[in-house]
């Protein structure tokens, strides 16, 4: 009996609460709302094994969109003093304890967890998924994918479950703008690390970001009721960064393209609109 696994079994025994199922080892029910005619003395059943509100192990024809070692996506139905509880379309719902939060989650959000079996031997939740995802993807450098973050370390960046089941990561230094657990990403690969971790960047490659930047840096000048702004090539990292969500990098190449375009000026104080 595999707890928190689909697994086939073998009916057993019929009785008035449903039907045993077993493994020729030991015995399940299946309560009787779900059986089905077809389900006969020696036939075989899938299903999947959970604890019940009475702890004891039960089978169901349903299958949960997570299983023992997985992840989903899963909607917060309730939060209580030991815990939220999670939807998984099981009668009972799945507890993710306070010590398995990364932050404190409320009713109706949406969070990727893993399922894990703890010391009471009870199928729990966790939002450490860290260890739970794949580093065998199909992705490699320069790839668009999709993710969703699900931690962030200032030292280290943005931690992101690619496609929900691959471990990837947004290093700091290319974080440019706000990001926040929960915020569904798409990103380029960067990297394809030796252990197989993807790093990941929310910038497409220099050519074609550079014309993005440039059109974005062009629209804030012609927003300007002066057409200039005060910044330039020697300005502070920090600044341009606020102001621009941009490294200085890209900063610079930015306003070098719209120079050699003919579509701005750079002066010693700022940058300005060219008259056409």
């Amino acid at each position: 009996m595999k707890l928190g696994k689909i697994q086939k079994l073998l009916v057993a025994r019929k009785t008035d609460h449903g039907l045993y199922l077993t493994d020729e080892k030991e015995e399940v029910l299946l309560p009787k709302g779900e059986t089905t005619p077809n389900m006969k003395i020696g036939s075989e059943v899938e299903v999947f094994l959970y604890k019940d509100s009475e702890d004891r192990l039960i089978a169901t024809v349903t299958r949960p969109p997570i299983s023992l070692g997985k992840i989903a996506l899963l909607k917060v139905k309730d939060v209580t003093s030991i815990g939220a509880f999670l939807d998984w379309g099981l009668a009972k719902d799945l507890l993710l304890p306070f010590k398995e939060q990364t932050y404190k989650v409320r009713v109706d959000d949406e969070v990727l967890v893993a399922l894990y079996i703890d010391k009471t031997e009870r199928l729990c939740a966790t939002m450490k998924i860290y260890d739970y995802l794949s580093t065998e993807s199909p992705y490699k450098k320069d790839d668009i994918v999709n993710g969703l973050v699900y931690e962030i370390i200032d030292n280290f960046g943005a931690f992101v479950a690619v496609d929900g089941k691959y471990s990837g990561l947004i290093p700091s230094k290319e974080i440019y703008s706000p990001i926040k657990v929960g915020d569904k990403v798409e990103a380029r690969v960067s990297r394809v690390q030796q252990d197989g971790k993807l790093d990941l960047s929310l910038r497409k490659k220099a050519h074609l970001q550079l014309h993005i930047d440039g059109d974005m840096i062009y629209e804030k000048l012609l927003d300007s009721p002066s057409g200039f702004l005060p910044y330039h090539d020697k300005s502070p990292a920090q600044d341009i960064k606020k102001e621009f969500s941009l490294s200085k990098n890209a900063f610079k190449r930015a306003i070098g393209h719209l120079q050699k375009e003919g579509k701005i000026s750079i002066l010693q104080n700022g940058i300005e609109l060219k008259e056409d």
